[in-house]
């Protein structure tokens, strides 16, 4: 399976109204500190696609924003702000709150 594989794999177990980090998305898709590989393969995807690829964010707490993503940094937060997920005033989601935290096996 190619690494984009993997990874949309592991974006496609994010809940609905949860995120997941890029970082945290490499580590589970077996892509150690790999997380701009994560961003390459989430931008390659149609915003309409089945991949809930709105659900990742930077470590931080925010959106990745990119001028490259022509306007989808907005549709990411509005996808979010939909599945009740709340950015302070900074524009920050509170990972404590809101992070995905996958069962381990």
């Amino acid at each position: 399976m190619s690494a984009y594989h993997r990874i949309y794999a592991i974006v496609q177990q994010i809940p609905y109204g949860q995120v997941a980090t890029y970082g945290q998305v490499a580590e589970l898709a077996g892509l150690p500190r790999r997380a701009r590989l994560v961003g390459y393969a989430l931008f390659r995807v149609a915003p309409e696609t089945t991949v809930p690829w709105h659900r990742v964010i930077n470590a931080k707490g925010e959106i990745s924003m990119s001028p490259f993503r022509e306007g989808n940094d907005y549709l990411q937060r509005s996808l979010l702000e939909a599945e009740g997920v709340q950015f302070n005033q900074n524009g920050k989601v509170n990972l404590r709150q809101y992070l995905w935290q996958p069962n381990h096996r």
